[in-house]
C-alpha cells in the first residue's frame, strides 16, 4: 500500500479440549491517525461488482449463522467478537489472525506474511498476497529473512472492507498475549523440537522455574502485547516507517527503505471448474493453479470412483500431481518479474485430455524413482483460517513465518519471530524463481474457496503444511465435491504426498497400495501425528437454502471452530 507517513468445538491433538458497532476510526494504515478520520471506503463497495464487501447493516441477513475456524479457541474467540460486536468478516478475520500469531508463535505473526482469497455473493472474489520481498538491495541474508508484509497485509484488508476500529480489532491478541494462555500439547511439542529449543533460547516468556515452558504452563507475552498496543494507537505504518521500525531495521536483511517501499498486492485469483463448482485460489507465485489443475484431473481420471485412501485413489491423484507439481517446479514465480501463464493449467477439456496419457496402469515411475535414501518429506508450517460473516462474506486466509520459528535462525523482535522466507528461493529453484530487489519467492501455501453455480461461497479451505499443501486440500474436496461426503468425513479423509520417488503415509501400507508402491518403485514413510506432515485443514460450509454454516476439526494439529447465530 501507499503511505501516507454459541456452540464451540474444539480439538487439541487427538482430545477434546475444550451491543452496537462503535464510531469508525482512522485508516489503520496511518502511522498518525485523526481521531476523525474514517475508516477508508473499500474499492469494491457493492455498485462496483468488483470485490466482496458485507451489504448495509440494516439489510436482511443472508446466512442465520456467522463462523470462524482457526488453530486456537482462543484465536476463534477473537474473531467471534468482532462478529458479536457488529463487524463482518474482515473484522474477524484480522482479529483471528493476530490472535493465532499469540497462541502459535511458531507458525505467524508479525515477522512473517500471507495471502487470503476473499468471495461473497455479487461480487468477484478477489485476493491478497501480503507475503514477503527481498530488501532494496537485492541480498539474502543467510537467515533468509524477508521484508514481513503480514501487518500491511491486515491493515489493507482492514482497511478496504472492515467496519470496527482498528484499535477494537486487535485488542483481543493484545489480552491473549498480556494475560497469557495454557501451552497446548502441540505448542510444548514445537518449543521442545527441531528448532525450537534454539529459537526460545534465552526469551524470557518461554522460561519457567524448571526449564523452558511446557504443556500446562501459564504461557504470558507482554513484550508482544506492548509492541501490539503501538502498532494498534499508531496504525500499520509505525511498523513500516514509525516508532517500531527501528526495532526491525536493526535486523540482518531488512532497512527502513525496503519497510517503506513494502505494498500489499490486490490481485484477480485463478479459478477453475471441479466437479459442479468452481475453485478460486492464488495466483503465482502461489500454487492455486496447481491446486485445480491436480483436482481436474483426477476428476476426469475417476478418482471419485475410487475409496480414498485405496491404491487406484492414490495413484490417480498423484498422477495429476506429478504433472502441476512440476509446472509450478519450472515455471512459477512472482509474476510482477515473469511471465505466468496459468489458462491451460485450469483448463478443464485440456485437463481432461492430459488425464488420458498421464494416468495409466503401467508400472512406470511416477514422481520419481525411490533414491538410495528416502526423500525428506518435513513437517509443515504456516496456519490457516476461515471466516464467513452473516452476509455470506468469506474469507480463507493462509499466514506464516515460513518454516517453524522462522527455522530457528531468525531473530526474535517485539516479542514475535521473524521470517525465513527467502530460504524458498533456494529450496525450490529454477529461472523463474530468482531473487531480486522486491520479489517474492514460490511458496506452497494455497487458501481456496469453492463457490456454487450462482458464485456464491460454499467452502473456504486451507491448511498449513508446506509442500504438502495441494495434497492435503486434495484429499478434502475429492471426498467432499466428488463422492458427497460431509466435511467432517472428508477433512478426517486418509492423506498421502509423493515426494521425488517417496510416498508419504499416515499409516502402515495396506497389501493394494504397497504392491502399488512396489509397481511404481517408490519408496515409503508413514508419519507420525506430531510430525505434523500432514497439516489442519480449517475450513467452514455454507448451506445458502437453511442459511446455516457447518465448520470441522482436523485432529492431526490443535483446531477449533464457533459457529453461532449473530
Amino acid at each position: 500500500m501507499k503511505r501516507t507517513a454459541p456452540v464451540t468445538v474444539t480439538v487439541l491433538l487427538l482430545a477434546t479440549v475444550a451491543c452496537s458497532a462503535p464510531a469508525p476510526e482512522p485508516d489503520p494504515r496511518s502511522a498518525t491517525p485523526s481521531s476523525s478520520a474514517p475508516v477508508a471506503p473499500s474499492p469494491s463497495a457493492p455498485a462496483s461488482e468488483s470485490a466482496p464487501a458485507s451489504e448495509p447493516a440494516e439489510a436482511e441477513r443472508l446466512l442465520q449463522e456467522h463462523g470462524v475456524a482457526a488453530a486456537h479457541p482462543a484465536a476463534v474467540d477473537a474473531g467471534v467478537q468482532m462478529l458479536n460486536a457488529g463487524g463482518n468478516a474482515a473484522d474477524a478475520a484480522v482479529a483471528t489472525a493476530f490472535a493465532v500469531a499469540v497462541v502459535e508463535p511458531f507458525a505467524s505473526g508479525m515477522g512473517g506474511g500471507g495471502s487470503a482469497v476473499l468471495a461473497q455473493a455479487g461480487h468477484e472474489p478477489v485476493t491478497y498476497d501480503y507475503r514477503e520481498v527481498v530488501n532494496e538491495a537485492g541480498e539474502v541474508p543467510e537467515s533468509g529473512t524477508g521484508i514481513p508484509g503480514f501487518v500491511d497485509g491486515m491493515a489493507t484488508l482492514h482497511a478496504e472492507h472492515g467496519e470496527l476500529e482498528w484499535s477494537e480489532v486487535l485488542q483481543p491478541a493484545i489480552d491473549v498475549a498480556r494475560e497469557g494462555f495454557a501451552v497446548t500439547p502441540f505448542l510444548a511439542h514445537r518449543i521442545e523440537s527441531d528448532a525450537g529449543p534454539a529459537a526460545v533460547a534465552g526469551l524470557e516468556q518461554f522460561e519457567s522455574g524448571f526449564g523452558r515452558v511446557g504443556e500446562g504452563d501459564q504461557l504470558v507475552q507482554e513484550e508482544l502485547a506492548r509492541f501490539m498496543e503501538v502498532l494498534a494507537a499508531e496504525g500499520a505504518d509505525a511498523f513500516y516507517t514509525g516508532s517500531l521500525a527501528d526495532q526491525l531495521a536493526a535486523v540482518e536483511g531488512i532497512d527502513r527503505a525496503s519497510l517503506a517501499a513494502y505494498e500489499t498486492e490486490k490481485l484477480e485469483p485463478v479459478r477453475g471448474e471441479f466437479g459442479e463448482y468452481e475453485l478460486v485460489s492464488m495466483a503465482p507465485a502461489l500454487p492455486g493453479a496447481a491446486v485445480i489443475q491436480m483436482l481436474q484431473i483426477g476428476e476426469a481420471a475417476g478418482a471419485a470412483d475410487h475409496a480414498p485412501g485405496s491404491a487406484d485413489y492414490i495413484d490417480t491423484l498423484s498422477a495429476g500431481w506429478t504433472v502441476a507439481e512440476d509446472n509450478v517446479a519450472t515455471r512459477f514465480g512472482d509474476q510482477r518479474f515473469v511471465d505466468v501463464s496459468t489458462d491451460a493449467m485450469t483448463d478443464a477439456a485440456r485437463n481432461a485430455q492430459l488425464a488420458e496419457s498421464v494416468v495409466e496402469p503401467a508400472a512406470a515411475p511416477r514422481g520419481g524413482s525411490a533414491a538410495n535414501e528416502p526423500a525428506e518429506i518435513v513437517a509443515g508450517n504456516t496456519t490457516h483460517l476461515s471466516v464467513v460473516d452473516s452476509d455470506g462474506f468469506t474469507i480463507s486466509m493462509t499466514n506464516t513465518i515460513t518454516n517453524f520459528w522462522g527455522g530457528g535462525t531468525t531473530e526474535s523482535v517485539g516479542g514475535f519471530f521473524l521470517n525465513n522466507q527467502l530460504s524458498r528461493f533456494t529450496s525450490d529453484p529454477s529461472a523463474a524463481n530468482r531473487p531480486s530487489p522486491g520479489r517474492k519467492s514460490v511458496s506452497w501455501a494455497a487458501p481456496t474457496m469453492v463457490l456454487d453455480g450462482e458464485g456464491r461461497p460454499v467452502l473456504a479451505l486451507g491448511s498449513p503444511g508446506g509442500h504438502q499443501i495441494p495434497n492435503i486440500l486434495t484429499s478434502v474436496l475429492v471426498p467432499w465435491a466428488l463422492q458427497d461426503a460431509p466435511l467432517q468425513e472428508a477433512i478426517d479423509a486418509p492423506r498421502h504426498h509423493l515426494q521425488d520417488g517417496t510416498l508419504a503415509l499416515e499409516s502402515p501400507a495396506s497389501a493394494d497400495v504397497a504392491a502399488l508402491i512396489q509397481r511404481r518403485g517408490w519408496d515409503s514413510r508413514v508419519t507420525g501425528r506430531l510430525d505434523a506432515v500432514f497439516g489442519s485443514v480449517q475450513a467452514l460450509e455454507i448451506d445458502y437454502a437453511s442459511g446455516s454454516v457447518t465448520g470441522a476439526n482436523d485432529s492431526r494439529r490443535e483446531a477449533a471452530h464457533t459457529v453461532d447465530a449473530p
